[in-house]
């Protein structure tokens, strides 16, 4: 156990074992790279001062080390560029899996009679296949044929589990797995653009439940791609706002549907030839002037959806709110979330300031001080009855009551 929490500690820190042994010299600590290596493979255990020490150098409590993994998570599929080298690989994993562990934690506390369940796996071997892939999905979760507002959304209220990357490189699109067999899990680069953002949430779902064996990779992302367009876009959908048979298409007409439906163009452009609607000669036609145009990376219309997750920032103020985890743990799920809490920092009023503080600011502030403490004394005369009890008296009583 211990040895899995350094690995994974010094993974989400983006170091490597040589690296630690860096730190830890200038920190006054001797450790070889093969002594950390056995630490890792659990092959011996570190003592308590050597822990502060790796504390220190990866930026986390000691108590992390000690406590033990509650989820297991099996990565199925990662879309990533050659140019992602295997130690980034191994750390946007590492930080997903902390951030999913975290939120099945959440989940169990907070609801601990809702029963999480994954989706059953339809089998997928034919771009048909996906096409009813999705179509069950969609049934199941009952979301009829209408637009998703938000896909995110969407899968988080049915128990799955979103974690946005912010890796601004482009080399990582997603990343989806199952976490104890029941949570589904997509990881997603922060930096696409919301329509690149949904796609992919639905792609990374298509891996999730569809079951591809015996079918390459290649295949596999093919089929990936048709689910998620499909899901994003049904059939009934699609042939609803394009009609059944189209010679042409124009980009105004696609731009609108792009805002409606949260589909790129260009993925609009694919879904109306994979469905029959236009010939193969017009969509070839429509990628061509595509790219003439320089459209093919920033198209010229811009989907405003809402694709940030929020259910693991949620469940974490509401169990701050009820006494579930102190400030510092909320802070340590989610940063931020103690403040959020407590709000802005209250800024001492200025009717309260002394006479010396007053003294020091600018004449207009002065001015304008004076005035708002003459407005609140003029308030406090009239409403109040300390200054006034007096008028009832007369000058005969008043003289009286101090005989």
């Amino acid at each position: 156990m211990l040895g899995k929490r350094l690995r994974q500690a010094r993974l989400m820190a983006g170091l490597t074992q040589k690296q630690v042994v860096t730190h830890l010299a200038q920190l006054g600590v001797s450790l070889t790279k093969a002594g950390l290596s056995k630490y890792e493979r659990g092959g011996s255990s570190p003592g308590a001062t050597l822990i502060l020490k790796l504390a220190q150098v990866f930026g986390i409590r000691s108590d992390y080390f000690l406590k033990e993994p509650s989820v297991c998570i099996q990565w199925l599929a990662f879309r990533k560029f050659t140019s992602l080298g295997k130690r980034r690989q191994e750390r946007i994993q590492a930080m997903a899996a902390e951030i999913v562990e975290r939120q099945v934690w959440l989940q169990e506390k907070l609801f601990p009679r809702v029963k999480i369940t994954a989706p059953r796996a339809h089998k997928a071997r034919t771009l048909e296949d996906a096409e009813k892939a999705a179509a069950m999905l969609r049934k199941e979760w009952k979301l009829d044929n209408m637009p998703l507002e938000s896909i995110t959304k969407t899968m988080e209220d049915r128990g799955c589990i979103v974690v946005t990357c912010f890796n601004n490189e482009g080399d990582f699109h997603g990343l989806s797995g199952k976490a104890n067999d029941r949570y589904l899990v997509s990881v997603i680069s922060g930096a696409a653009s919301e329509d690149r953002r949904r796609f992919s949430l639905a792609h990374e779902l298509g891996h999730l439940v569809m079951d591809c064996k015996g079918v390459s990779v290649k295949e596999q992302e093919s089929l990936a791609n048709r689910f998620a367009a499909a899901f994003i876009v049904p059939p009934a959908i699609a042939r609803q706002e394009l009609g059944e048979h189209r010679r042409s298409l124009s980009f105004q007409e696609l731009g609108i549907l792009k805002r409606k439906h949260g589909l790129s163009m260009q993925a609009w452009m694919r879904r109306a030839f994979d469905l029959g609607i236009i010939n193969e000669g017009h969509f070839r036609t429509l990628c061509i002037q595509f790219s003439t145009k320089g459209w093919r990376k920033e198209e010229p219309v811009e989907f405003v959806g809402q694709e940030s997750p929020t259910r693991f920032r949620q469940m974490t103020l509401r169990a701050l709110a009820e006494g579930i985890v102190t400030p510092e743990e909320a802070e340590q799920f989610c940063p931020g979330c103690a403040q959020e809490m407590e709000g802005p920092p209250k800024k001492k009023p200025t009717l309260y300031l002394s006479a010396a503080e007053v003294m020091k600011l600018p004449k207009q502030d002065r001015d304008r001080i004076l005035a708002e403490a003459t407005i609140q004394a003029e308030k406090e005369y009239r409403a109040g009855s300390t200054l006034t009890d007096f008028d009832a008296f007369g000058d005969e009583e008043f003289y009286n009551a101090h005989d």
